[in-house]
Formats: C-alpha cells, structure tokens, sequence
C-alpha cells in the first residue's frame, strides 16, 4: 500500500472548478498528494447575468475548525493559501503558522480575480503584505498582486519583475515567484524566482487560444505538492511551470464566459 504525502489548502472554492480549492485538489491528487481543505468562501458565477462572480464568506469559527481538522487530525507535508476575504482571517492564518511552527508554506496573495486588475479586499490585501510574507517560504504572486506588494506603480517588464521580486523578498519571504503569464508584455510567459541572491528565469511559449481560468492557483498548488514530495523550491518551481504549460496547452471550453485548464494532461502526458 502506498502512503501519499499530504498538503492543505486555504481557499475558496469556485463552483465552476476551474480556480480555488477545486483546482488545488485537482492539482494534487495529479501529483499523487493527499489533498486537504480548508474553505473560506464560496465563489458563485450567475449565468443569468454575464457569469457575474458572487461571494459568500464562510465563518471565522468554522474555517478554524477546518485547520484544526487538518493540522492536529491528519498532519500535513506542505500547505498553500488562496483566497484569504477579509484581515480577520489572514490573521487567523498568521496565528496558525505560528502555533504549530508550520514549515513549506505558500503564500498564493489572491488578491485579484480575471478579468479584474484591481485589488479586490485591499483590507485583506494589507493584511497578507503585513503577516503572511514573512512567515512563507514562497509567495507566488502574479504582477498586479507584486506591483502592489512591491509599492510599484506597475510592473510588466522583465526588469520590473526582477525588482518586484527583490522588494517583497525585503519583506521577509524566503523564496518569491512572480508568475508573468499571459499579462507579460513578452512573446513569452515568464516566471521568476528570487532567493535574494540569484534569478531563475522559467519560461513558456505563450499559448493561443488558451483558457486560463485558474491556471495561477494550478502553478501555486503544482508548486505546494512539489515540495510536500521532498523537491528543492527551485526544482518544485519548474515542474509547477511545466505543470501548468501542459495544462494550459490541454485547456477547453465550458461556456461563452470560460473555459479551465486540463489538470489531468501532465499525467497523462508524463505516462
């Protein structure tokens, strides 16, 4: 009988399955871990209005009993955050890598939902900069989300990305990843990591006609079950950026509004 290393997520779950602990789950079982989580919000789409995103936070008392349920019942290799709604719960999570001296945490600051570029809970978004960048060993943000963690008016270039990386990681992260994707003004979708000495370039051809609904949570959850299975962060990052390639590569339609990346194309293409 084979035992599967284990990892929790903290999220929300979007209904339609293609971003959220629906992903994240979906990644990990993809790479044989054990998937646990912890919900903190459920995210509706409206099919009668345009697929207009509707939220509906779960309690602070339940998501605590869900961590617990997961921390001191099973134990876990690794764990990743994802939608974090409000402060108050940022800081329950803070409290939580504290009191049980959690180790291989990944911060994924959603802090904005496609199509949106703005900051969507800027409470919440103040709270993540404040408690949870020094206390991960990643932070894997896309470039609206290190713009803002950064203090940078924007950032689109390599350059820019390169001091994003080096700013957040002054706040205390371990390792940063700045996921370019699809945003990049380049013909490719760049990823950096930053270790506060050197820059690992990952990069991919972009990708056209793609879905890439969720595919950010794919690469945060790819790289969270890396790790949980012993691989350097450096060598969790590129497997997460050939991950989320394949997935991408492999990604259809479900409606007008969306379509999901292939959770299940590294698999099978890896047989």
């Amino acid at each position: 009988m084979c035992a599967l290393n284990k990892a929790m997520t903290i999220a929300g779950l979007d209904v339609s399955g293609g971003a959220g602990i629906a992903a994240d789950l979906k990644t990990f079982q993809a790479l044989d871990i054990y998937g646990m989580a912890a919900l903190t919000v459920i995210v509706s789409q409206n099919p009668h209005n345009a697929w207009d995103h509707e939220m509906f936070p779960i309690d602070i008392s339940v998501i605590k009993k869900e961590i617990d349920t997961i921390i001191l019942g099973i134990g876990i290799d690794a764990m990743k955050t994802g939608m974090l709604g409000s402060a108050e719960l940022v800081q329950v999570v803070a409290d939580t890598i504290d009191k049980y001296d959690l180790k291989n945490v990944v911060i994924d600051p959603v802090m904005v939902c496609k199509p949106m570029d703005t900051i969507m809970v800027p409470e919440a978004a103040a709270a993540i900069k404040e408690l949870l960048v020094s206390r991960c060993s990643v932070i894997t943000p896309n470039i609206i989300e290190a713009a803002y963690l950064a203090d940078m008016e924007s950032v689109t270039t390599l350059d820019e990305i390169k001091e994003a990386a080096a700013r957040i990681q002054d706040l205390g992260a371990e390792y940063v990843v700045i996921k370019g994707g699809a945003r990049m003004a380049e013909d490719e979708a760049i990823d950096v990591l930053y270790d506060g000495k050197e820059y690992t370039l990952m990069s991919a051809k972009k990708i056209s006609p793609a879905y890439n609904h969720g595919a950010g949570c794919t690469y945060s959850a790819a790289l969270t079950a890396g790790i949980a299975n012993g691989l350097s962060v450096i060598d969790a990052a590129k497997m997460a950026k050939q991950f989320v390639s394949v997935a991408l590569k492999e990604s259809f339609y479900l409606n007008e509004y969306t379509g999901a990346v292939n959770h299940c194309a590294y698999k099978c293409e890896s047989r």
